[in-house]
């Protein structure tokens, strides 16, 4: 064999318990688990290279059910940024947004709507107009060589609206809907696992229900999963929850709810709410999961908070609305008085809102301050042209508890990783899981915990070979400590490598290797199997 993990302790990500054995990788698969090696007295397996993992959990690789990597990977071969964190697969294409299927209006247009997501792309070649395209050069980036860790992709359905009828605000008409549901259909034939939504962002939120349907019914008919930043998490959250429930029911199609948290002071202790609307669901038969980081506040861009009205037309209309004096103090009056849908029907509270990230260095002095109001948050809109991202203090601990625990509950770091002082949960989610909630506070059992991490989501993915310790399953594994592992990011130094991961492999290979990153780019896009 390549390499054989000798005396490790695996938690094989089925939520049973761990049990110490031998584990021989070979040509990227596992291929041996000999249980108790050393007490049977049996022979062991050999290798060309054995490695002693004595006091270490083997697990399989994290899969990141929510990430903003989408560029991250094609600019930087190191990434280690999730695979330090024992990461080995992203999905991507989240919120509803990203840069697939496009023609050359709407790439121009949704990179300037999500460069507080992953920077305007000048400094990629964004060669592809296809999901299919994307993917491709995904496995082609670093001259060929690959990525960092795998990645999957959802449909954009804002993208897929603005490529089909631009930022206006109406439904859709029937040669409309039918482009949107082809491009949809498209997508997932060319590899996407399923459809996000940002509808608490323009232009998906432009759509109403009915639209929103006939895409899950494509969905589903490839076997795919939806997966919505739905209409709220703050006022009105559980009809927003009821909402998507409903209409993915309405479609046949699985639902996976993104970060699903309940925020701002209205939803306080209410997360057994959410979960019993969500057992009720599960008890008549929906295919529902969820995802959720293990932090308190938000992560998102200052121009999401606006009112939606405010985005018809594009980011340049909304630069003119804002710089026109009536047309900002009605923008005010909405977001400080009447609470936009932008902020989740809550009135702003500009306390809560802290600067993470600005797209003109010259406005850099902005950042890790709190907004003292809307003339600071009108003048940062217009002169970082709608590139400045924020931490938004909402959250409440209790309600990331009580949802963590959940049976269909799987992780997503939801990681923007752009801006002087990203949120923490880019560098530090699966760790911060590990460390702080099964070793410190005993909120999850590691059994559980990493069944979370990986056989949950990869079975969401409706991946064969991923997500479990098993022969022949891909050898997409991670080596921690589980005395040691944690994440030392902060809100203040937010770019702090984990600990106690000493390795980490792609396809059998080490990305990651005593603690260091090595050159090795194993990582592909990981496409979807099931046929129509």
């Amino acid at each position: 064999m390549d390499l054989v993990f000798r005396d490790a302790e695996v938690v094989d990500g089925s939520g049973g318990d761990s049990y110490r054995a031998d584990v021989g990788i070979e040509a990227g698969r596992i291929v041996s688990i000999v249980k108790e090696a050393a007490a049977a007295g049996c022979q062991r397996p050999t290798a060309r290279r054995v490695l002693d993992a004595e006091g270490l959990v083997l697990s399989p690789g994290f899969i990141d059910m929510h990430a903003h990597s989408d560029l991250a990977l094609l600019r930087d071969p190191d990434h280690s940024t999730k695979a330090a964190q024992g990461v080995t697969l992203e999905v991507l294409g989240q919120d509803g947004l990203s840069y697939a299927p496009v023609d050359d209006r709407t790439l121009a247009e949704v990179r300037r709507a999500i460069t507080g997501w992953n920077g305007d792309g000048s400094d990629v070649d964004l060669d592809w107009r296809t999901v299919g395209g994307y993917l491709d050069r995904l496995d082609r980036a670093h001259g060929g060589r690959g990525i960092a860790v795998n990645a999957a992709y959802l449909v954009p359905q804002g993208t897929v609206r603005m490529y089909a009828m631009g930022w206006e605000d109406r439904p859709a008409t029937a040669a409309e809907l039918d482009r949107m549901r082809r491009l949809v259909a498209e997508g997932l034939e060319q590899g996407a696992v399923g459809m996000s939504s940002g509808l608490t962002y323009t232009p998906g939120m432009y759509a109403p229900d009915s639209e929103l349907t006939e895409l899950c019914r494509v969905v589903a008919e490839y076997g795919g999963y939806y997966c919505p930043h739905h209409r709220s998490y703050g006022a009105g959250a559980l009809r927003a929850y009821e909402e998507m429930v409903a209409l993915t029911r309405e479609a046949g199609c699985a639902l996976h709810l993104a970060h699903a948290t309940m925020n701002f002071g209205v939803n306080e202790g209410r997360a057994p709410e959410l979960l019993a609307l969500l057992d009720e669901a599960l008890a008549s038969g929906a295919d529902i999961s969820l995802d959720t980081y293990p932090y308190t506040p938000g992560s998102t861009t200052l121009l999401a908070l606006l009112p939606s009205w405010v985005s018809e037309g594009g980011p340049e209309a909304v630069l003119e609305r804002l710089r026109d004096g009536a047309t900002a103090e009605r923008i005010r009056h909405h977001l400080e008085e009447l609470g936009s849908d932008g902020c989740h029907g809550v009135p702003v509270d500009w306390a809560t809102i802290e600067i993470s990230g600005v797209s003109d260095p010259a406005l850099a002095g902005f950042v890790g301050r709190r907004v003292d109001g809307w003339a600071t948050a009108r003048r940062l809109l217009v002169e970082d042209r709608l590139g400045t991202t924020i931490l938004q203090h909402v959250g409440h601990e209790e309600n990331v508890r009580t949802i963590m625990r959940h049976r269909v509950h799987t992780g997503g770091s939801d990681g923007i990783l752009q801006g002087l002082k990203p949120h923490p949960r880019a560098y530090g989610t699966f760790p911060e899981y590990l460390g702080r909630y099964v070793r410190e506070l005993g909120v999850l059992s590691l059994e559980e915990c990493v069944a979370h991490l990986t056989s949950r989501p990869a079975a969401r993915l409706r991946l064969p070979d991923r997500g479990l310790v098993r022969e022949g399953y891909v050898a997409d594994l991670v080596l921690f400590d589980p005395a040691t592992v944690a994440s030392p990011a902060t809100y203040e130094n937010p770019r702090a490598l984990p600990v106690g991961i000493p390795h980490v492999l792609v396809d059998g290979r080490f990305v990651i290797e005593d603690g260091r990153r090595t050159d090795v780019l194993a990582g592909r896009s990981v496409r979807r199997t099931e046929t129509r």
